[in-house]
């Protein structure tokens, strides 16, 4: 939500608040018909009820509906809200005594004697007009995360419609598909039963591309699948049977990712490692721990061409899907030297 709507929200808030001040005073002054009475009456009402309400509203808004509330925290955020309006209520009573009364923080009877004292109610007064005003504070806030999260979610399907677009691009590039398609017609008189399997496997790349990127989630265990496929089929093209090392550790079990997440760096992996008779040219493992799932990935290449030149998916569109997806709850080190470039993509564990 824009800043300008949420200050605004605020000034209505305040803007109601006083109008109901202003019809007190109001019906007050026709009642009595005495300005210097209507005067004594506002400064008491600011000490008395303002006080509590502004403190009370604030800190809930920006302390305990973050803090607690957000968080789940619902017997912490009751304690600790009630704590916040007894204080702001107390502070508002002495205040109210020491302005108004003139020092008398007790009450005295009419032979000047002190008499019991009104403190305990008069705290309990200010404190439930300090909940009432952080209770609309946490409506508010509530109103206005909610308002965040809805357009969090609409950006979040729009860069991932924007990176299924790009993902599709990249995938089915024609000379990629072309090639592809050539290996394993050319495989067919070699060993057609190998080269059946191939095709299968490019007809799940693509059905998997075509369906299963719309989800929010998958199987981590799908992803996986997919990344072999893919590997399998680039390695159609190279006798080297060394050249890619592809290593999964750690239980898989039934673990969720958002889709093609890992596959974007592998892709550039393989696009911009050149001399494919190379030994473990590109190097690429999964590692799963109980909270987090790490993607290490390595590739050697031409230090005369630039990484990330053409094709592909710019890091800057990856970077973007993954704040969005992750919330700034993964990690992502890209180090390139002379020959050698390395992806560290954390993600956690959900």
């Amino acid at each position: 939500m824009r800043r300008s709507i949420v200050i605004l929200l605020h000034v209505g808030f305040w803007s109601c608040y006083f109008l109901l001040v202003f019809i007190a005073l109001w019906l007050y002054y026709r009642s009595n018909h005495s300005f210097p009475l209507v005067i004594n009456a506002l400064k008491n009402i600011l000490l008395f009820a303002f006080v509590p309400s502004l403190f009370s509203f604030y800190l809930y808004y920006f302390l305990l509906f973050p803090r607690y509330l957000q968080q789940r925290k619902i017997i912490s955020a009751i304690i600790f809200g009630l704590l916040i309006s007894v204080g702001v209520a107390t502070l508002g009573y002495v205040l109210h005594r020491y302005f108004i009364e003139s020092g008398q923080v007790i009450d005295m009877d009419e032979g000047g004697k002190h008499g019991r004292s009104t403190a305990p109610r008069t705290i309990l007064v200010m404190t439930t007009i300090g909940v009432l005003s952080g209770g609309v504070a946490l409506v508010l806030e509530g109103f206005i995360t909610w308002f965040n999260e809805i357009k969090l979610k609409e950006m979040l399907r729009e860069k991932n419609h924007e990176m299924e677009m790009a993902l599709l691009k990249s995938q089915f590039d024609p000379h990629l598909l072309f090639n592809t398609i050539n290996n394993i017609d050319a495989l067919i008189l070699k060993d057609a039963v190998r080269a059946s399997e191939y095709l299968n496997k490019l007809s799940d790349i693509i059905r998997f591309v075509l369906y299963e990127t719309k989800s929010n989630k998958i199987l981590l265990s799908r992803e996986i699948e997919y990344i072999t496929k893919y590997i399998a089929l680039q390695k159609i093209r190279t006798a080297n049977e060394e050249y890619v090392d592809f290593t999964v550790t750690g239980t898989i079990g039934d673990e969720l990712v958002a889709p093609m997440t890992f596959i974007p760096f592998i892709e550039n992996a393989f696009k911009h490692t050149t001399n494919k008779k190379l030994e473990n040219a590109i190097s690429i493992t999964i590692r799963i721990t109980a909270n987090t799932i790490q993607l290490l990935c390595k590739n050697k290449y031409d230090s005369m061409a630039v990484q990330q030149a053409s094709g592909g998916l710019g890091n800057q569109l990856i970077q973007k899907r993954l704040d969005l997806i992750y919330s700034g709850r993964h990690t992502l080190e890209v180090n390139q030297n002379d020959d050698m470039y390395l992806v560290n993509l954390t993600i956690p564990n959900d």
